[in-house]
Formats: structure tokens, C-alpha cells, sequence
């Protein structure tokens, strides 16, 4: 397998750029924005132009921008201020690299390039447009290889190239949608199983792949031809410094027959620039879904990945998020947690919260804080949920708390309204009417909580999922234990987690499917996390869930197939000025 075959899989299978959310901002010879216009067609892209000390214009693109809609490769580098890259040329040559001010985005400079292929480039507000000079398809044609199906098309000058759309196989035995753009004409004959549609200056080639397989690229010179591989084979290795502290792997982990192809975020967390946080849909809602990209960027969070459980219909956490100290969301059925701090300690076990309420008359237990598990008993809602709370059930009691007082109750009818104080908080009441009288109007009330185990206070960021995978290095995975349903172990799904290394660094981990199959068993993943070094080690929430975001794209899967979930965890870096 060449070079430049190898290092492809990250620009064909991991995923398209998706909307980035910076606003377009002016600096002192600095401009950047978030969109690109490449040959009249839009694309959520980040970039920036500056002026050097010699007042030479310069322009860079997102690296995930440019191996995404562009098609250009990106090499294995231990320096995150030089990139290797290769586009249509016989070796990988670097790239200087430099950041967005906020750490969002890796610009890499394409100058050279510009003069060199005979782009014209020219910013628009908040777009940068590219137009690339008129290339055509000369020929293709379609072979078969040991690995798979090959496809060469002969061109007859370098041009951008895109997959358009790469679906999902959950059982890797059904077929896959496949859709490729190459920024060039063509008069190509009619393929068998592939729909062509040609324009002027695009030619789009939509077909079905096998469900195992992964289209891979490479470019070559004399002549100019782009070939897309579709093989089933684990992919390549790959490492990239993305930026100081903050490293991306992709690897295959082997378990017995079988191999697990996975992306590794590995964190500094001695490096004082970086810092992590739980997401939420907003600053003011805990309700709602967003896709991981869309939290990240919402955020400015320069990586993140799939945080804790949810209730899909309700829109609404289902498990402990705790950030920066502030508890948002309080933990269920006692299942895996994992808390840390901006010095790098980890805590991992099974949480849960002891909450109560005091008043005139006793102490009175709270079952759930801001969650979308529903049971009886009495439930906290705090502004973090929400400006309002529409009730669950039928027959709940809504007792309103501003400054610590009760100002009155009220029954509420099944979907009913009900603000929530600013300056205080709802306990709502099922199924409990006995502890009603408690609450009369005017009563000082005072909230009381504390992790168990204790050692999580001392915690203040927070995500409970589960289950539990590694701890001390050890697999405790016990899924009846947390109260996850039977079989949860045996089923085979893309799975991700976070944890830490003896050496203290944090790490996040996905994984789909595996080689010619489906993803691993929770068994399996904790066996996966335990040989990539981890010593302790939670599941997040898995199956379409599954996101890592790095620099404004999707790494370890296409944009199209993505879902939208109820939080998230950020990475946030603020580069040195």
C-alpha cells in the first residue's frame, strides 16, 4: 500500500466539514470567517487571511476544511505548527499551521499553492471564494483489485474532490451510500450500478458500496489521476499533534480475530491552556438536541465528543453533569460517573446524589434534579433546565421556591407551563401528596446535596453514563449492577468513552465497526480501552451517538450520518497570544 494510499482514509472516511458558527471578525490586518464558496457551490468552511511582517497576503483554510472539501491529505506530524499534506504530488510537503484566537480552527497557510495551481481567491464578508481553473475527466475506468473495487479517473490538471455522502452500515452487511464530487467535466460513458451527473464544471458519481467497506484515495502525477480504492481491510495507522497538548490518533486494536478500528483524542492535562467542560444545548437550557458539532461549536470548543445519557423524546439528560462546580443534572440508578478538575486528577466509580430538602417540619428526600427520568417521589427543576417546566404526568404538584421561601403550590394538568423562578427553583411533586404539607406558603426551605461517593465533590466537572469499564486498570464492567437492560453486554454497537493513562493524560475513544462486522460488546470495549493503556475508563453513551470533533469536522465519521444528542464534553485550548 503507497504513502499516499494509506494516509487517505482520514480525508474519504472520516468525515465532512458541518456548520461552524464564528462570526465573521476583523482584526488588525486579520479577517476570517466561516464559509467557503469553491466554484459557486457553499460549504461550512473556517479561514483566515493576515498580513505578514513583510505585508505579504496570506490564506489559510481549516485543515479539516481542506481535507474534506478539498481532498487534500493530511500526513502524521509531531509538530502542530507544520502539517504534511499531499495533493496530487509525488510526496507529502508541510503546510505552516496557525490558529483561530478563540483555538476553535488549525488554518493552514495554502499560499504557496494559490499562485502555484492558479487559484483565485477572494474574500466576501464572512466567505471566502475559490475559483479553480476548469479541469476535465479525460477517462475513467473501474477494476478489480485483491482488496476491492479500484476507480482511476485520468485527469487533465490537478482538481478539488469531495465525498459528498458516506452512510452508516450498523451491521456492516448492508450496503453503504457512496457519493463523490470531482471539481472537473467529463464525458464519461454510462457505469454500471453508478449514477453520473455532469455539469460544465462537476461531475458527481453516486453509488452503493459493501457495508465493510471504506473508500480510500490516493493522487497521483504523470499522469494526473485520482484513484479511490474501496477496500475492507483495517485502515493505517495515523498520529497528529493538532496543537500543543492535544494529540489525535487513529489505530486499529486487535482481540483475538478480531480488529477494532478506533480515534484516540489524547489531552495534555498539565498543559495549563487546555481545559475540559460538559456541554449543555445552551448557557440557559439543559432541553433540547444538537449534534456534536453544533455544541462545539455553540460552545467554541476546539474538540468534543458525546457525553452522558438522554431521553430522546423528552430532550432531556439522563444522568450527572457537573460543570465548573455548578451542578446541572443529577445522577440515576447509581451507574459509572467520571469527575476531573484543571490539574488532571480523574475520579471514576458509580454516583449517585444524596439531595433533600429542609424544612420547618423535617428533612425531605429529592429523587431526581433536572433529568428526564421520571419517577415518583419529588423532583428538583432549578433554572439550569429552563425558563419554564411543562409538566410530566398527570396529577403533579408544582411547589414554587423564590429566595428560599415557598410562595405557593398548585396541581397542573399533564403538559401543563409552569415558570421556573430565576431566583429560585420547582419541586414538583407524583405520587407523593403526603409530603405536600411540608410546603405551606411563607416556609423557609434550604437545599442540601452531596455526592456518594464523596470523593466526587471535590469534582468539578462531572459526566455520568455508563457502565463503569476499567478502574485501576482492572475491567469492572457490571451492567446489571448500574441497572442497564439485559443483553446490554452482548450487543455489538459503535461505542465511546473518556478516561486516563498512568501518565495522567486524559484520552477519549470511539469506535464503529470493526473490521467486517459490527462495533464491540461493552466486554469487548473495556478489553479495547484496557490495551490502549487506560487506567480508568467510563462508557458515554454509544450506537449513532458516537461523535469525535476536532477543529470543525467530524474524525471518526461522516457528517451525514451523524445524530443529535442532548450534551456533550468540550476541550476548549486558548493559544498563546
Amino acid at each position: 500500500m503507497s504513502v499516499l494510499t494509506t494516509l487517505a482514509y482520514l480525508a474519504i472516511g472520516s468525515g465532512i466539514a458541518v456548520a461552524i458558527a464564528s462570526a465573521n471578525i476583523t482584526l488588525a490586518q486579520e479577517i476570517q470567517g466561516d464559509r467557503l464558496n469553491l466554484n459557486g457551490r457553499d460549504y461550512p468552511v473556517a479561514w483566515q487571511q493576515w498580513h505578514d511582517s513583510q505585508n505579504q497576503l496570506h490564506t489559510g483554510i481549516s485543515d479539516g476544511g481542506l481535507a474534506h472539501r478539498l481532498g487534500v491529505l493530511l500526513g502524521d506530524t509531531t509538530d502542530p505548527f507544520q502539517q504534511p499534506v499531499a495533493w496530487f504530488q509525488p510526496q507529502f510537503s508541510p503546510l505552516a499551521a496557525r490558529f483561530s484566537a478563540n483555538g476553535m480552527y488549525r488554518y493552514l497557510d495554502i499560499t504557496p499553492w494559490i499562485e502555484q495551481y492558479q487559484w483565485q481567491v477572494q474574500p466576501q464578508g464572512n466567505t471566502l471564494q475559490i475559483s479553480t481553473p476548469a479541469a476535465q475527466i479525460l477517462s475513467w475506468r473501474q477494476g478489480r483489485q485483491p482488496w476491492g473495487d479500484r476507480w482511476v479517473f485520468e485527469l487533465d490538471r490537478p482538481t478539488p474532490w469531495q465525498v459528498n455522502r458516506l452512510t452508516f452500515s450498523r451491521t456492516g452487511l448492508t450496503p453503504r451510500d457512496f457519493s463523490l464530487t470531482i471539481e472537473a467535466s467529463s464525458q464519461l460513458a454510462a457505469i454500471p450500478n453508478v449514477k453520473v451527473t455532469a455539469t460544465p464544471n462537476r461531475t458527481v458519481l453516486e453509488t452503493q458500496i459493501p457495508g465493510t467497506a471504506r473508500p480510500v484515495a490516493s493522487m497521483l502525477l504523470n499522469p494526473t489521476r485520482l484513484v479511490i480504492d474501496f477496500r475492507s481491510d483495517a485502515p493505517p495507522p495515523r498520529t497528529i499533534q493538532w496543537a500543543p497538548g492535544l494529540r489525535w490518533q487513529q489505530q486499529t486494536v486487535t482481540l483475538g480475530k478480531h480488529q477494532f478500528p478506533v480515534d484516540v483524542l489524547v489531552i495534555n492535562s498539565q498543559q495549563p491552556q487546555l481545559r475540559l467542560r460538559p456541554l449543555g444545548i445552551t448557557p440557559t437550557t439543559l432541553v433540547g438536541l444538537a449534534t456534536v458539532p453544533e455544541l462545539a461549536q455553540r460552545w467554541q470548543a476546539a474538540a468534543a465528543i458525546n457525553g452522558g445519557f438522554f431521553n430522546r423524546d423528552r430532550q432531556a439528560p439522563l444522568g450527572a453533569i457537573r460543570s465548573n462546580g455548578n451542578w446541572l443534572s443529577g445522577p440515576i440508578l447509581n451507574r459509572g460517573a467520571i469527575g476531573w478538575d484543571d490539574r488532571g486528577q480523574i475520579i471514576v466509580g458509580r454516583l449517585s446524589l444524596q439531595q433533600r430538602v429542609k424544612t420547618p417540619s423535617g428533612m425531605v428526600p429529592i429523587v431526581t434534579f433536572n433529568s428526564g427520568y421520571v419517577q415518583a417521589g419529588l423532583a428538583l427543576y432549578t433554572p439550569s433546565w429552563g425558563s419554564t417546566y411543562q409538566s410530566k404526568t398527570a396529577g403533579e404538584v408544582v411547589i414554587t421556591v423564590r429566595h428560599q421561601q415557598v410562595v405557593g403550590q398548585q396541581a397542573v394538568n399533564a403538559h401543563q407551563t409552569v415558570p421556573i423562578p430565576p431566583e429560585g427553583f420547582l419541586l414538583v411533586a407524583r405520587n407523593f401528596n403526603s409530603a405536600l404539607a411540608n410546603f405551606p406558603p411563607g416556609a423557609a426551605v434550604q437545599l442540601e446535596t452531596t455526592a456518594v461517593p464523596s470523593v466526587f465533590n471535590a469534582m468539578p466537572n462531572i459526566v455520568g453514563a455508563g457502565p463503569l469499564l476499567v478502574e485501576q486498570g482492572r475491567v469492572v464492567l457490571n451492567a446489571a449492577a448500574e441497572q442497564f437492560g439485559v443483553g446490554l453486554d452482548a450487543q455489538a454497537a459503535p461505542r465511546s468513552a473518556m478516561g486516563n493513562r498512568r501518565d495522567g493524560s486524559m484520552v477519549w475513544v470511539t469506535t464503529h465497526n470493526r473490521v467486517g462486522g459490527m462495533g464491540p460488546t461493552l466486554g469487548e470495549w473495556a478489553r479495547i480501552l484496557q490495551q490502549l493503556g487506560l487506567m480508568n475508563a467510563v462508557n458515554l453513551d454509544g450506537g449513532s451517538s458516537t461523535a469525535l470533533y476536532l477543529g470543525g469536522v467530524l474524525v471518526d465519521r461522516h457528517s451525514v450520518t451523524t445524530t443529535r444528542v442532548n450534551n456533550a464534553i468540550g476541550l476548549f485550548w486558548q493559544p498563546s497570544p
